[in-house]
């Protein structure tokens, strides 16, 4: 299955902001792969954008999971031998189904900020490490964790301790990943979709997808020298 096209890995790619960036970078003439943690979804989900005429294809990747993440980068390096471009978009928002309406650090259980980290940030840090010796073999690599404005110290915020928490924590993997990084041609980045219509952002978001997707895509697809262990939103630098 080798290809001279480059290869983009999206997680939480069954859905939402997942799906399109996977339709945006496919339609840049990236070989995506596309994954997520129910195979149904995520085989449903490939299938709508090969019958798009785009190049796609599903992979089974449990991002709490070390063996999962472990055997993906296995079946990477033997099936392409490289990654490109990697975007940590799979995420949890569990803060109202364990708190219902109250969404109040007092009452909030320690149990749905640890399942959120496990997810939210965990998971971005297991797949990049599992990821991250295909980007260093060829000095090459663009790593973009989707995160929130709900993570931002400079404008933090009460209500959904468990998602702001995570976010913050993200927001600080990428900076770590970026410094270990420097010197290399491995870009490490952290964007702020904006509040956009999701399953997660509902019905009432003022965003498309294709809104939200756009930064995502384009610090996916970054030239060579462009900006490292950075927060972005609507491709403009934001505070951290």
């Amino acid at each position: 299955m080798s290809t001279n096209k480059k290869i983009a890995v999206i997680t939480g790619g069954n859905r939402g902001l997942g799906l399109e960036v996977s339709r945006e970078l496919a339609k840049q003439e990236y070989q995506v792969i596309l994954t997520s943690r129910n195979a149904e979804k995520g085989n449903a989900a490939a299938t709508k954008l090969t019958d798009e005429g785009l190049n796609v294809i599903y992979h089974p990747l449990d991002i709490t999971s070390d063996e999962s993440a472990h055997k993906f980068g296995e079946f990477l390096n033997k099936e392409f031998g490289k990654v490109d471009a990697l975007i940590n978009n799979a995420g949890i928002y569990i803060d109202s189904e364990a708190s219902g309406n109250n969404l109040s650090i007092f009452n909030t259980k320690i149990d749905t900020i640890q399942q959120t980290i496990d997810t939210n940030v965990y998971g971005a840090i297991r797949v990049t490490q599992a990821l991250l010796p295909l980007m260093k073999n060829q000095n090459y690599g663009r790593i973009v964790n989707v995160s929130s404005g709900m993570g931002q110290l400079s404008s933090m915020g009460g209500g959904s301790p468990a998602y702001r928490i995570s976010k913050t924590a993200l927001n600080a993997v990428t900076r770590i990943f970026a410094s270990e990084l420097q010197g290399t041609n491995i870009l490490v980045n952290s964007v702020c979709p904006g509040w956009v219509k999701t399953d997660m952002g509902g019905a009432n978001a003022p965003r498309t997808l294709e809104q939200g997707a756009d930064t995502i895509v384009w610090l996916a697809t970054l030239p060579d020298g462009s900006p490292t262990g950075g927060f972005f939103r609507d491709r403009q630098t934001i505070d951290w």
